[in-house]
């Protein structure tokens, strides 16, 4: 597949790739308006809630998976066929568009993440309404080992001899100094804190490879098959599990419920505001 990360010349260079706007705001911003207001000529707008995740509910998360017909119906109405490659972005280094990236590459579609986002983006943008041209998706199935279910990534965060648990989540609400939402603070126990932001330099870009294979290094990784990460909803943790792929490290897997179902399920809670 193509790599996970690609920059603003390499989309220049490949005019027939589709262009997805995937900007989401945890703090209720629309991004539909963002989209509105000006975005990439010739973008699709993805809705994060819509598109790319089933209904919310206490006991499965904010964002739980769509079921595989449901995905494919919707990547089919915004023009993401098979055979397509899709160049996605937002104004939060990936944090959003990442979601995307990562559920498409499951099902063998070629995706990257537009290094920069937005901010990279040197041409003028565009207020024009942007109409999909239908394409077909196959539907398949999402890879089993992809996924960890709350058990499973509980366990293994326990686990000292099993492969690293990581949130993706800020630094602070890892250690329960602050939750944006309604759950309770804190962090799965044995969990190690590994932040989006730590995989960008600071201008807001992807740092290279070799610094990212350190980074994780550092976290105890250097393969990444079994290593498990979470966020508030399964969206941002999707931007470590890329970082690890630019990183030559391989596919990790994802925590879907992450802490919006974890946080709510009765399970020990740790946290550490010192």
């Amino acid at each position: 597949m193509m790599p996970p990360v690609v920059d603003s010349t390499w989309l220049r260079g490949h005019p027939d790739a589709v262009v997805a706007d995937v900007r989401w705001y945890l703090d209720g911003r629309s991004g539909a308006a963002a989209h509105a207001s000006g975005h990439i000529p010739g973008a699709v707008w993805v809705d994060v809630d819509a598109d790319l995740a089933a209904p919310p509910s206490r006991e499965q998360g904010r964002h739980p998976f769509p079921a595989p017909e449901d995905f494919a119906a919707a990547m089919s109405r915004l023009g993401i066929g098979d055979g397509a490659v899709v160049i996605a972005y937002d104004d939060a280094g990936g944090l959003s568009a990442g979601r995307l990236v990562w559920m498409l590459r499951l099902m063998g579609v070629d995706a990257a993440l537009l290094d920069g986002g937005l901010g990279a983006w040197d041409g003028e943008l565009s207020t024009e309404p942007v109409v999909p041209f239908p394409a077909h998706l196959t539907v398949r199935p999402w890879p089993a080992d992809a996924l960890a279910t709350m058990g499973e990534a509980a366990a293994q965060a326990a686990d000292p001899a099993a492969p690293p648990v990581l949130d993706a989540r800020a630094a602070a609400r890892y250690r329960g100094q602050v939750e944006p939402t309604e759950a309770p603070a804190g962090h799965i126990p044995g969990a190690l804190s590994a932040p989006m932001s730590d995989n960008l330099d600071d201008a807001g870009r992807f740092l290279p490879p070799a610094v990212l294979a350190e980074h994780y290094a550092a976290l105890g990784i250097t393969d990444a098959a079994g290593v498990t990460v979470y966020c508030g909803s399964g969206v941002s943790a999707c931007h470590d599990l890329l970082a690890m792929e630019r990183a030559g490290l391989g596919r990790g897997r994802l925590y879907v419920g992450s802490w919006s179902q974890y946080a709510f399920s009765g399970l020990p809670i740790a946290a550490s505001v010192s």
